[in-house]
């Protein structure tokens, strides 16, 4: 089981709906930006691109909530998606949300699970 782990960072490097944590996931051979928020005391990870074009969503970077600390949104689009599970809610991600990524939170780290298909 451990070897389908791979650490991304401590729990508390992740403010709650606030400061995200930006890491990179290997699929097929490319590295692809990733994030992880956390969100209502849970931790969300998805591929840190726009559903709408491959733009990464953070306006600086960690900063994916807009400012009401309710949605996801993309600084380039205006998109905006649910923080617990990537789904798009307006603007030009028309109806095509966020790849999700599994994420563990185990003893104060969190954990990207490589069984679900991202290394």
């Amino acid at each position: 089981m451990a070897e389908d782990l791979r650490l991304i960072c401590a729990g508390d490097d992740v403010v709650e709906a606030g400061h995200g944590f930006r890491f990179t996931v290997s699929v097929r051979g490319r590295a692809l930006p990733a994030f992880v928020i956390r969100y209502r005391g849970m931790i969300h990870g998805y591929l840190n691109e726009c559903g709408h074009v491959p733009a990464e969503l953070d306006w600086q970077p960690g900063e994916f909530f807009d400012s009401s600390k309710l949605y996801l949104i993309c600084s380039i689009h205006g998109a905006l998606y649910a923080p617990e599970s990537g789904r798009c809610l307006g603007g030009r991600c028309q109806g095509k949300g966020l790849k999700p990524l599994v994420l563990r939170e185990i003893e104060g780290n969190i954990y990207l699970d490589r069984q679900y298909g991202y290394g």
